[in-house]
């Protein structure tokens, strides 16, 4: 009995110019709109209207096989809305929509918008509907006063009472993106670093499920490989929200008479092999604290694994999660019950880490307890939502956990769509999320737990694309640029763990399967990989992620001028560079100029490229070299070059450092009242001799280094007006 599982539905958020008028068939865009109705609503808006409506009828129809049909009262003001969660408009210029009149014509239609600001001014069209015809509108987002919003959610058609009543229809929605730049600036501050390179970044979720694991020396052999082509250094155990009711030393759950798949000795017969961080989740949901603690015993005293990273339950706060405490997914008898749970299981061993759930949002998953409330010390504010009232508990009780462990998934499918919740495009614009998280959630240790809690760390161990039925985009290539660009904008934060969800999770057809959405395979699938190896496109993703950096690198400062190409950059301990690239539409090509600030390349990189060309590969089928990532090379006529990226695509260069000698000086200066600093580049590994003169004649040596990635910065110290100041370097051998 081996059930496909995955994390159980998470919350949903609570529910000028000269302008424009097109009243002709529009051309086809380069690049990908945003559909909002293709026979169906698409892309996660919903039919929030009040007016009478068909979204499915198919009499009427401009194009496909369905078309909406609304019918309303114009004197009542009725209107179609198109609702989603709150979505970056900026990309996007105008509204495009085809409407028809009916066989009497007539209506009068005006548009409006709504955002966290409101919903902006209305744009009447000056015509009429047609009778008996279709016609296109297009009606530019600065008319609905949102062009410049961050945070569109709706999207109103309304009946004016100066037109006819009566039916009309409305095909073709969608918004249409604006032009691509001929040029995106994409600059890398190699001379900014950012933060140092974890090794639990690296991470991906084993199951207890899983069929292919290790119950043999051919399965643990086959996994061993495939985990070590990927590059992971981190794994996590048993899975998810069978971790709340799972028995270790059975390997069973709640009173199940059959084992699972994959027992912890199994696991840890992979685990041990690949020499991986490892994080262990132990049950909290119908657990006892002396049971964790047997687990610890097990493991790092009698065994000798020496599992450092902890996790009390999973995901406790959710109603999907098995709980049956007397009081189920109540944030202070968790704290109470962690606080024995860190007790006994730091006795067993001292030297683990014991890490506790928790969730952005003060008011988050209260779960309905009013009794323990939280009030924040700075705001003065009352407070129930879970890591409020959690942290407030725990600093009462004096215990001060290691870690606070999150887990983020965009976007949730319920079973059998009758709609298509998900989306490709805005989910790859969704992975600025991180910064948000790790602010709000230090912002509540702070607030809830003190100065005490500067020590207590913040770790992912679970993230995808999609947290409930999986569907095609699952499987396809927008996954695989989700996970980079996921964990490249986590890795500028101060989380410091990543743990993907998960290495083989099982075949779903009950997801999205919608013709808008990317992608060729017929089954969505968690997993990176599916049954024994076949590889997903986020393997390679993972893979070409551990060539970008590895634990000690340096994560440098990025910006792209356009967010649907990306850039990540990080500095190697061996001195070189490497620039990650992900052109994150799906249709069109982007040309981006990299700018290489405070590093000089040799003439020649090395190009690693993931993209279209493998996933059609996979699909027919190819050789497994065929659907792996390329290498090249690429000549370079300096720092500053321009390169053309295709449609979802990956892109790493790798950078040696130019051979410089004499080394190349440059005066810069951080902040705007920082102080100033010499950049000094030279030859890794060799000595940089920097000296110093008032006169050019005579100098005299300040400092001496010999950084191994062949870049220096010395801070310039004060100096009065007179005498001028020369500086100079150079390398010895």
């Amino acid at each position: 009995m081996t059930p496909t599982e995955s994390p159980r539905p998470r919350s949903r958020p609570q529910k000028l110019g000269a302008l424009l008028l097109a009243l002709w068939p529009v051309a086809l865009v380069a690049q990908t709109p945003l559909d909002i109705y293709t026979d169906r609503l698409v892309n996660g808006f919903e039919d929030w209207s009040w007016i009478d409506r068909d979204l499915l009828q198919t009499n009427v129809v401009a194009s496909g096989s369905a078309a909406i049909r609304a019918t309303g009262n114009a004197s009542q003001w009725p209107a179609l809305s198109f609702r989603r969660e709150p979505f970056n408009a900026r990309l996007y210029q105008s509204l495009v929509f085809r409407a028809h009149g009916g066989t009497t014509g007539g209506q009068r239609l005006q548009v409006s918008a709504q955002d966290a600001s409101g919903t902006g001014p209305a744009y009447i069209l000056p015509v009429p509907l047609p009778a008996n015809q279709w016609r296109t509108f297009v009606v530019p987002l600065e008319a609905l006063g949102k062009a410049d919003s961050t945070t569109l959610e709706r999207i109103n058609l309304q009946l004016r009472p100066n037109g006819t009543s009566g039916t009309f229809y409305v095909d073709e929605v969608r918004l249409d993106p604006r032009p691509v730049p001929e040029i995106v600036q994409l600059t890398v501050r190699a001379d900014r670093s950012l933060r140092t390179a974890d090794n639990r970044w690296f991470g991906v979720n084993a199951v207890i499920w899983d069929n292919d694991f290790a119950d043999n020396a051919t399965e643990r052999n086959r996994t061993l490989g495939l985990l070590r082509e990927m590059g992971i250094t981190t794994l996590r155990f048993p899975g998810g929200s069978l971790s709340d009711e799972y028995h270790w030393e059975s390997n069973r759950s709640r009173t199940n008479t059959w084992q699972w798949n994959t027992s912890f000795e199994e696991f840890m017969s992979v685990a041990t092999n690949l020499n991986a961080e490892i994080f262990i989740t132990v049950n909290y949901g119908s657990g006892t604290p002396e049971e964790a603690a047997a687990w610890v015993r097990y493991a790092n005293l009698t065994r000798g694994y020496r599992i450092r990273y902890w996790e009390i339950g999973n995901e406790c706060y959710g109603p999907w999660e098995y709980d049956t405490n007397a009081r189920p997914h109540d944030a202070y008898t968790y704290a109470v019950r962690a606080a024995e749970y860190i007790r006994q299981m730091k006795a067993v061993d001292p030297t683990i880490r014991i890490g506790v759930v928790a969730v952005p949002g003060e008011d988050r998953y209260d779960n309905g307890y009013r009794d323990h409330p939280a009030v924040n010390p700075r705001t003065g504010q009352t407070h129930y939502g879970w890591t409020p009232r959690m942290l407030t508990t725990l600093r009462s009780l004096g215990v001060r956990p290691d870690f606070l462990i999150h887990h983020h998934y965009p976007q949730w499918t319920p079973e059998n769509p009758v709609h298509s919740p998900v989306s490709d495009p805005l989910v790859l614009q969704s992975t600025d999320n991180w910064a948000r998280d790790a602010a709000d959630l230090r912002q509540q240790i702070r607030d809830y737990f003190g100065p005490d809690g500067e020590a207590i760390e913040l770790v992912v161990t679970e993230n995808n694309i999609d947290a409930g039925a999986q569907g095609r985009q699952s499987t396809s290539l927008v996954n695989a640029l989700y996970y980079a660009d996921s964990l490249g904008q986590l890795m500028r934060t101060e989380f410091n763990a990543f743990v993907w969800w998960d290495l083989r999770n099982g075949t779903d057809r009950s997801g999205s399967f919608d013709p808008t959405l990317y992608g060729w395979r017929d089954y969505g699938d968690l997993g990176i990989i599916n049954g024994p190896s076949t590889r997903h496109p986020v393997f390679y993703a993972v893979k070409l992620m551990s060539l970008f950096a590895r634990a000690g690198d340096a994560i440098l400062e990025t910006t792209s001028e356009d967010p649907r190409l990306a850039v990540h950059a990080a500095r190697r301990t061996n001195g070189t560079l490497t620039v990650l690239v992900l052109n994150k539409d799906s249709r069109a090509h982007f040309t981006g100029q990299i700018s290489l600030q405070g590093f000089l390349p040799q003439p020649a990189a090395t190009l690693h490229f993931y993209g279209i060309p493998q996933d059609e590969a996979a699909r027919t089928n190819a050789p497994l070299a065929n659907q792996d990532i390329t290498a090249s090379t690429l000549t370079l006529p300096g720092p500053v070059f321009t390169h053309t990226f295709p449609p979802l695509s990956l892109t790493l260069f790798t950078f040696n450092p130019a051979n410089l000698d004499p080394p190349v000086l440059r005066l810069h200066r951080p902040g705007l009242s920082g102080p100033w600093q010499l950049e000094i580049q030279g030859t890794p590994g060799a000595a940089l001799v920097l000296e110093t003169s008032t006169n050019l004649v005579t100098w005299t040596a300040l400092a001496t280094n010999r950084p191994a990635a062949g870049l220096w910065n010395f801070e310039v110290p004060p100096e009065p007006a007179q005498p001028a100041r020369y500086w100079r370097a150079r390398a010895e051998p």
